[in-house]
């Protein structure tokens, strides 16, 4: 599949996990969706990103800001439920790094606002 097709069905994928949001009370504002090489560096250097290349850098990727009653929420477990609907549709879910297959239940990872295409 050519990356412009990857893209246009990330697409589809973003609506479809937002309405899915929005009909459990939860609302959305993007994060970042495309980034540069010297971002992807700085992000890097920071320690906001643990790998070289992104799939944000390819317009495969974007973080969400998850509000809830109005209030930005940031604890990771509270992304649990759009993690799950972004699996079931075909995604990787940030919220599983770091972390082996047992622990999926009990535990979120690192970048539980990341959703990224899954090839």
């Amino acid at each position: 599949m050519k990356l412009s097709e990857k893209q246009r069905r990330l697409t589809l994928m973003v609506a479809e996990l937002t309405l899915f949001a929005y009909a459990r009370d939860m609302e959305l504002t993007l994060g970042e969706a495309f980034r540069s090489e010297e971002q992807q560096a700085m992000h890097i250097k920071s320690g906001r990103s643990r790998v070289k290349r992104s799939k944000h850098q390819d317009r495969l990727a974007v973080d969400f800001n998850l509000f809830i009653d109005g209030k930005y929420v940031r604890d990771r477990e509270s992304y649990r439920k759009l993690g799950e609907k972004w699996e079931a549709i075909g995604g990787r879910w940030g919220g599983r790094f770091g972390l082996d297959p047992e622990e999926y239940d009990i535990k979120v990872g690192w970048d539980a606002g990341h959703f990224e295409y899954m090839n």
